[in-house]
C-alpha cells in the first residue's frame, strides 16, 4: 500500500505541475508545444474531436495545431478537481470558449483521464467533452474561427488502447489493499 500511496502521491504532483504549466499557456506566457514534455515518447492522447496522438512529438504537433486559433481568443481549460487511485488519474475541468456579453463565460465541462508512468511522465490521456454540447455553445456565440484555426480530421483515430509498454498499469494494484 505504502508504494501505491507514493505513486498516487507522484501522479498528482505531477499532474499538479501540468496544470500549472496548462495556465501558463493560457496566459500566453509558454506555447503548447511545452505541455508535451509532460508524456513519455509513446504515450498515447486522446483528444474528443482530433483522436489518437500517439508519441510525444506527435502530441507536441497536435497542441500546436489543434490550439491555434483558440488559445489567445478567450479559449482556457480552469481545474475543478482531480483524484487518483494507484496509477490512474481523473481531472475534472472546464473548457471556457469564451466570455458571453453579459459578462458570464462560455463554459463546456469536461473529464480526463490519465496514466502516471513515473519519473514525472504520464503515458496516456484520454480528454473527454461534449462535442454536440461544444457545437450547441459555439453557435449560440456565433464563433468564427480565426485564419489560423485547423480543423481536426474527418475520420479520426479513436482506438483507446495504452502504449504497449505500459499496458500493465490498469492491473499494478490490483488486489491491493
Amino acid at each position: 500500500m505504502h508504494k501505491k500511496n507514493e505513486i498516487e502521491r507522484e501522479a498528482l504532483e505531477t499532474y499538479d505541475r501540468f496544470v500549472a504549466q496548462r495556465d501558463r499557456i493560457d496566459i500566453g506566457d509558454v506555447g503548447w508545444d511545452s505541455l508535451a514534455d509532460f508524456f513519455t515518447e509513446d504515450a498515447v492522447y486522446l483528444d474528443p474531436a482530433w483522436g489518437r496522438q500517439e508519441g510525444r512529438e506527435t502530441i507536441r504537433d497536435f497542441f500546436i495545431r489543434s490550439m491555434a486559433g483558440l488559445t489567445g481568443y478567450g479559449w482556457s481549460t480552469p481545474e475543478r478537481w482531480t483524484m487518483s487511485d494507484g496509477h490512474r488519474l481523473v481531472s475534472h475541468w472546464d473548457q471556457v470558449l469564451g466570455d458571453k456579453p453579459d459578462g458570464g463565460q462560455w463554459i463546456v465541462p469536461g473529464l480526463s483521464i490519465l496514466y502516471y508512468a513515473g519519473d514525472g511522465l504520464f503515458c496516456y490521456s484520454h480528454d473527454y467533452l461534449n462535442m454536440t454540447y461544444i457545437g450547441e455553445t459555439m453557435k449560440a456565440m456565433a464563433w468564427k474561427p480565426p485564419a489560423e484555426f485547423n480543423m481536426p480530421p474527418r475520420k479520426p483515430d479513436w482506438s483507446t488502447h495504452l502504449p504497449a509498454a505500459w499496458v500493465h498499469l490498469p492491473d499494478v494494484f490490483a488486489g491491493a489493499e
